[in-house]
């Protein structure tokens, strides 16, 4: 077991990824170590139930790779997209246990070297579990040398980043990174579904709540120009959450249970038992996943077969905000 403490997790990257290792500033290491010398931890919202977190529900839901490969490829792709390296360097800055290092690993070669990293100290100890290198650090605050790696990607929960935390970690992403790397920063728009499911579900049903703020164009845009990023570019991206089942109603109630995990919704579970928990989380979210279509249409949760193979998919479709720039 690797552990959380600081020095431990660095000297595992010596040993485990010594290319890795070789980007991490000493000196920078040691003022961290230094700061958190005698403090207690924060409380982590991603850390073990035990101590008011949700972070094994989190983990339970991540083991389902596909559910979100779809978004997690376009990211990537937006970073790696005209990089010279075979293998560019990227920090996943809110990499939980390592699920985007997961499905990069099922990719064929040449693929980019995902660097995991969290604030979390139970998310970075259960991603070293799973094989997976990483350095507890926090995205306002990187360990990395100046112009060390090649992409960074800051998503996936970006709103539990403040205003202030949120602009320094776009000026972070920018030191960090050589010239022509590449950030970028995904959450969703406030008045989004997205926005509307954390604060009607996941505020009233998970034990951590959920009192974030999420993001909107002209503060994303921002973020990123008055780091110093040249280029700048937003997008809406297609980030659905699918889930397979045998049965229309088996994949229906597999993304309800993704649902439950991803979100701790443990008062949904106390309130209707588990199998109906899940049943109303997907009834919940066909009520709030709608975005209307350029045709006047609506795109909304959608179930079909695949006759090929015998099953039925889920798809809840989500709406991302998605900003890219480049380090001149």
């Amino acid at each position: 077991m690797i552990g959380t403490e600081l020095h431990t997790q660095v000297e595992a990257l010596e040993t485990h990824a010594p290319a890795v290792h070789r980007l991490v500033d000493p000196a920078r290491v040691a003022r961290q170590a230094g700061r958190e010398a005698g403090r207690a931890r924060p409380a982590d919202a991603f850390g073990a139930a035990s101590g008011g977190g949700r972070g094994e529900s989190y983990i339970a839901a991540q083991r389902a790779l596909h559910t979100r490969r779809h978004g997690i490829t376009q990211l990537l792709d937006l970073l790696t997209a005209d990089h010279p390296a075979p293998s560019p360097v990227v920090l996943d800055l809110l990499g939980g246990d390592g699920l985007v290092a997961k499905v990069v690993a099922e990719w064929d070669e040449p693929r980019p070297t995902i660097v995991t990293c969290d604030a979390s100290p139970f998310m970075v100890e259960a991603a070293w579990a799973d094989g997976v290198p990483a350095l507890r650090q926090r995205a306002e605050e990187m360990l990395f040398r100046d112009a060390s790696v090649d992409g960074v990607l800051l998503a996936y929960g970006s709103h539990h980043l403040s205003r202030e935390q949120r602009g320094a970690a776009a000026r972070e992403a920018f030191r960090v990174l050589g010239a022509g790397g590449a950030f970028v920063l995904h959450d969703f728009l406030t008045g989004s579904p997205m926005d509307t499911w954390f604060a009607k579900v996941v505020d009233a049903y998970s034990r951590t709540g959920h009192d974030h703020e999420h993001f909107d164009r002209a503060e994303t845009e921002g973020y990123l120009r008055d780091a110093g990023f040249a280029d700048v570019r937003l997008t809406l991206l297609d980030d659905p959450f699918v889930a397979t089942g045998a049965s229309r109603r088996e994949a229906e109630l597999a993304l309800g249970a993704y649902l439950v995990n991803m979100y701790g919704l443990v008062e949904l579970v106390a309130e209707h038992g588990e199998r109906t928990a899940h049943a109303r989380a997907f009834e919940l979210a066909a009520d709030i996943f709608r975005y209307e279509r350029p045709d006047g249409g609506t795109w909304e949760i959608r179930t079909v077969p695949d006759e090929e193979r015998g099953t039925w998919t889920t798809t809840m479709p989500r709406e991302a905000l998605v900003a890219v720039g480049r380090r001149p």
